[in-house]
């Protein structure tokens, strides 16, 4: 199964609409997965239209975003279970912050910093697909993939 991941869309504060090569992507993914920071819900209902979509909210969100998302879910693709929240506070400790709301998981997907991460630590890919829109606090702009097997989950940071 292939996976998009976004997070930190912020539109329309960042951008009008998605980059055209976030939405090629789409049309070659099972899923998508974004962790938060839409700004208001036109994108997540755009996104819903295009793929099955989960979702959870940010801390730039809406009101009507916090009152129909979750700050985090867990869904379990191919026997592996994905943490998804949006993440906070300080961007030095937001791997740490992440873990902290998930027991049992094999991958956290997050966002808030807007730069991207990918990496295993102690048993668990921490994927962050970075910001499709805004480089406030990163030098490019991304997105990310999940590829999911029956034996592995992995990622990849396709930079924009």
């Amino acid at each position: 199964m292939k996976i998009l991941v976004l997070s930190d869309t912020h539109i329309p504060r960042s951008s009008h609409d998605l980059p055209g090569e976030v939405y090629d992507a789409i049309e070659g993914v099972d899923m998508i997965l974004h962790a938060g920071d839409f700004v208001e819900k036109d994108v997540l209902d755009k996104l819903k239209g295009l793929r099955p979509t989960t979702a959870v909210y940010g801390n730039m969100d809406a009101s009507l975003l916090h009152n129909i998302l979750n700050q985090k879910e867990v869904i379990e693709v191919g026997g592996f279970k994905i943490g998804l929240i949006h993440g906070y506070g300080a961007s030095a400790d937001l791997i740490d912050t992440v873990k902290s709301e998930f027991k049992g998981v094999d991958a956290i997907v997050f966002g808030h910093s807007h730069a991207s991460i990918n990496i295993m630590k102690d048993g668990i890919l921490f994927f962050n697909p970075g910001s499709p829109t805004d480089k406030v606090f990163a030098n490019t702009n991304s997105y990310g993939i999940l590829e999911v097997t029956d034996k592995k989950i992995e990622g990849k940071i396709i930079t924009i």
